[in-house]
């Protein structure tokens, strides 16, 4: 027996020995456990030990390039990391979470609230992070925070192409203009590996590749960056010279319908989210719409041509300035007398115009407008594109047949406007539209004929030669052939504003054989000028000259030579 001296009492023998071999057995069942699981079934314990350190992680894929038409970067993607958080598992001191903040550029009380709870096991702390940035974090050595490989989008050209391409999303994908319309193209498909990795959050092994990602493809615009530029330095310059609220130019190709340059102002820039408010983010050349004014005129009168109502010579006589219908009053802003079909274009009297469409059926004229594209899709397949308004003639009145043939009443895009006088820079024939680079010219559909086309465009030559309203559109050896557009603005709450106006210009050039179709229009002139032919025109003028020189095109006619002699016998139909 054993005594107890503390507590004064003897314990049986027996029992020691029970209790020693309780002990014995217990540390021989652990050993056996040990053997068992080690030597029989290390299997077992490896996929739990991996289970721990082996994650299966995303492989973001490459979103696609978008390029100019020459191969000039416009949308890249870079890669980047995302930093985030295991709520449970992040141990950090207030010195580590101060330098963490600082480093990830947000509000350290930010990142506390978002580890606080410890029942999630994700939460984004800062997306997008310079890899730089990130090695940096990694280097504090918080248990808990993990990086993510993404992409990031980056636009070269900033402003200048910034309501075209659009802009992409924290996750990539594509939120507006090219970006979003072509979304399923430039969009990849993510794939995912399964990797080791350290108790820092760093991958230390690859195990194996689960789902390969597929990257986007590489989109070629039609857009021609020089150009681009050249558009957009030009309309900067006449909005600030004429204190416009707004401002559009689009250039167009008439021989494929590539959109060569499509500028917006006021812009901002896509690297940076802010700045998107206030309708900046809009690419209005196709998403609003404007009453074009004295632009729609030739779509008038080649009306009239393609119904035998008139030819060019035949006479109106405008005086004295103005025409009463019912209880309207349409007038011209200078009295004019007796004009030709011919001077009635070159002049721009609204007059005049409105005594030609009188003699047209309702039918006939919305006919012409409907066919030469007012009223429809471009077909461009831009996001957010308008149709503009052009309503049933069954519903026309006189008063709206009158003001709709010089522009008021019916409204349009810009690239709409653009893309109807490839009707006379074509020929007649109206070409379908592309803000894709084309490899083959389209062939085009035939509106009106040849012999109406090369008749209108002659008098859109004489619109900017001596005496016509566009004199500011000419270029010094090339001719040229354009239209003038003034047109009071539309209130919210309808009507029209009386200080407020649209001016616009749509022309092309070389007339002889026309390369390139400008139109402009500026929102609002506030400086003391707001004719077309005064605000508009110009911008036509420096960026159509600069881009017939960077393409090549060589001259046709010295400036003062409205109407040559290549023109003439185009018009006989002898070549």
């Amino acid at each position: 027996m054993t005594r107890n001296p503390i507590l004064n009492f003897t314990l049986p023998a027996w029992r020691s020995r029970v209790l020693i071999a309780l002990f014995l057995l217990s540390f021989l069942g652990l050993i056996g456990r040990a053997v068992y699981l080690q030597g029989m079934h290390n299997e077992i314990l490896q996929k739990r030990g991996e289970s721990r350190s082996s994650r299966v992680v995303e492989m973001p894929a490459h979103r696609g390039m978008i390029t100019d038409r020459h191969g000039e970067p416009l949308a890249i993607s870079t890669p980047v990391k995302s930093l985030w958080a295991n709520p449970a598992g992040v141990h950090a001191t207030n010195s580590q979470l101060r330098k963490l903040a600082e480093l990830a550029e947000v509000n350290v009380a930010e990142i506390r609230k978002k580890i606080s709870n410890k029942k999630r096991d994700f939460v984004y702390l800062k997306r997008h992070l310079s890899p730089d940035v990130a090695d940096k974090i990694v280097d504090l050595g918080i248990p808990g925070i993990f990086f993510d490989p993404e992409f990031k989008r980056y636009y070269p050209q900033r402003e200048i192409t910034a309501q075209m391409l659009g802009f992409t999303n924290v996750d990539d994908n594509g939120q507006e203009g090219i970006e979003l319309g072509w979304q399923e193209i430039l969009a990849g498909k993510a794939g995912s590996r399964r990797v080791i990795k350290d108790r820092k959050g760093r991958i230390v092994e690859d195990i194996e590749i689960i789902l390969t990602p597929r990257p986007g493809k590489d989109l070629v615009l039609s857009l021609d960056s020089k150009i681009q530029y050249r558009a957009y330095r030009e309309l900067k310059h006449a909005m600030d010279l004429n204190k416009a609220k707004a401002g559009e130019i689009v250039v167009l190709d008439p021989q494929t319908g590539e959109v060569l340059a499509l500028v917006n102002l006021p812009a901002y820039n896509p690297n940076n989210k802010t700045g998107r408010s206030g309708g900046k983010s809009r690419n209005r050349v196709l998403t609003d719409i404007f009453e074009p004014g004295s632009t729609m005129k030739p779509f008038t009168v080649a009306a009239a041509l393609e119904a035998g109502k008139i030819k060019p010579d035949t006479e109106f006589d405008t005086a004295p300035g103005f025409i009463t219908i019912g209880r309207n009053t349409i007038r011209d802003s200078h009295v004019e007398g007796v004009l030709t079909v011919e001077q009635v274009i070159k002049k721009s009297s609204n007059v005049g115009t409105v005594q030609i469409a009188l003699k047209l059926p309702a039918q006939t004229m919305w006919e012409t407008f409907n066919r030469s594209g007012f009223g429809s899709y471009t077909g461009s397949g831009f996001p957010g594109e308008v149709k503009g308004k052009l309503r049933p003639y069954q519903k026309w009145r006189s008063i709206e047949q009158a003001t709709m043939s010089y522009g008021m009443g019916i409204s349009v895009n810009l690239l709409q406007l653009a893309r109807a006088y490839t009707l006379f820079s074509a020929e007649g024939k109206l070409k379908p539209v592309s803000l894709l680079r084309v490899d083959k010219p389209p062939v085009g559909k035939q509106i009106i004929s040849r012999k109406t086309a090369l008749s209108v465009s002659k008098m859109l030559e004489m619109a900017v030669a001596k005496g016509g309203t566009a004199t500011l559109a000419q270029i010094k050896g090339y001719r040229v052939a354009g239209k003038t557009g003034t047109a009071h603005k539309v209130k919210d709450g309808g009507g029209y504003a009386r200080d407020k106006y649209i001016s616009s210009f749509v022309g092309y050039a070389p007339a002889s054989n026309p390369r390139l179709i400008i139109a402009v229009m500026l929102d609002e002139p506030s400086a003391g000028k707001y004719f077309g032919g005064q605000v508009a025109a110009p911008v036509f003028s420096r960026v159509m000259a600069d881009s017939l020189r960077n393409l090549n095109v060589p001259h046709d006619a010295p400036i003062d030579k409205t109407v040559s002699s290549s023109l003439m016998l185009r018009l006989k139909g002898d070549v």
